[in-house]
C-alpha cells in the first residue's frame, strides 16, 4: 500500500524513534511545524492502514511502527522497479546512472559492494 507524503514523514519519525506520542512525533519536524491535530489525524489513517499501533495509558496513547522501514522499501523499491522500468533492474540501475552522473569508479565500488553482498547471503542459506 502507497503511503501519502504526510504519512510517509510520520512514518519516517516513528521508524526512527521506535515509539512515541503525537507530540514527540510533531517536535521530531522541521518548522514550520504540522498542528497537532494534523499529526494525529495522520497517526490515525497509518493505524486504520495497519501501519502503526498504539499502547495507551489511561489519556495517553503511545505510538509504534506495525511495518518495518525495510519491509515497506523493499515494497517501493520493487513497485518502482517494475512500474517504471518494465521489471527491468539493469534499465532502473542505468537511468540512475545517467541522472546522478555516476563515475567508472562509482559503479565499480558498486559492482564490488554487490558482489560482497551475494557472498554474504549465500552463506546464510
Amino acid at each position: 500500500m502507497q503511503l501519502t507524503k504526510a504519512e510517509e514523514q510520520v512514518m519516517q519519525i516513528l521508524w526512527e524513534m521506535g515509539e512515541g506520542l503525537v507530540k514527540d512525533i510533531r517536535d521530531r519536524f522541521e518548522e514550520p511545524k504540522p498542528a497537532r491535530n494534523t499529526v494525529s489525524t495522520v497517526i490515525r489513517v497509518l493505524e486504520k492502514k495497519g501501519f502503526v499501533g498504539h499502547k495507551d495509558y489511561g489519556k495517553v496513547f503511545v505510538y509504534y511502527p506495525l511495518v518495518m522501514k525495510k519491509e515497506y522499501s523493499g515494497k517501493q523499491l520493487f513497485g518502482l522497479l517494475n512500474d517504471y522500468f518494465n521489471n527491468s533492474f539493469p534499465a532502473m540501475a542505468s537511468y540512475f546512472v545517467r541522472e546522478k552522473d555516476l563515475s567508472i569508479k562509482d559503479l565499480e565500488q558498486l559492482l564490488e559492494e554487490t558482489k560482497l553482498e551475494l557472498v554474504k547471503s549465500k552463506k546464510t542459506e
